[in-house]
């Protein structure tokens, strides 16, 4: 815990400017509730070419949300730092939901790990912006660096099963909508 407020007090004394200040909570919210990483995936659906990596974004963000934000929030309860330390200004509103796991995080590196082993060219544009979204979240001190890290660490596990097994699924699912 006190390297995750180390890093935490790093951030805000060593990197914070007026730029990122304006900058950062726009960038934080295209995570917000997954939205850019939904969207993503519906309008990959909607081309012929690309409908299977849309689909295979969709179940993922779709397990996140299960695993990450249903589950595992309510069963860790961690305490937000800006709950626990509210000298800190916050550039957005005080979130109203649990730390563990980050939802942003969890969301990004799902669609990011699926459009990487999908399309490379989509998944390079697809890390940077998940790197950036997470990152976003400890610079508006919202979240504990352990909480991204685990995040990261779940997305990762969540979007490769998503790839492995999802797309066997859809394949499935196809092979019966041709009988």
């Amino acid at each position: 815990m006190a390297l995750d407020w180390g890093i935490l007090h790093w951030i805000q004394n060593n990197i914070t400017c007026p730029f990122l200040d304006a900058v950062v909570p726009k960038l934080t919210m295209l995570g917000n509730a997954g939205i850019i990483w939904i969207l993503a995936g519906v309008l990959l659906l909607c081309t012929k070419k690309y409908r299977r990596q849309g689909a295979l974004v969709l179940m993922g963000l779709l397990a996140g949300l299960l695993v990450g934000n249903v589950a595992l929030k309510h069963l860790v309860a961690r305490s937000r730092p800006c709950w626990l330390d509210p000298s800190v200004q916050l550039l957005i509103s005080t979130p109203t939901d649990y730390s563990f796991p980050s939802g942003h995080t969890l969301s990004s590196t799902i669609a990011a790990t699926i459009l990487t082993k999908t399309d490379r060219r989509f998944g390079y544009a697809a890390i940077s912006l998940a790197v950036l979204i997470a990152l976003s979240r400890l610079y508006l001190y919202v979240h504990f660096p352990s909480d991204v890290f685990a995040a990261a660490l779940l997305g990762l596990l969540i979007g490769e099963l998503t790839f492995r097994y999802g797309g066997k699924l859809l394949d499935k699912f196809s092979r019966r909508q041709k009988q």
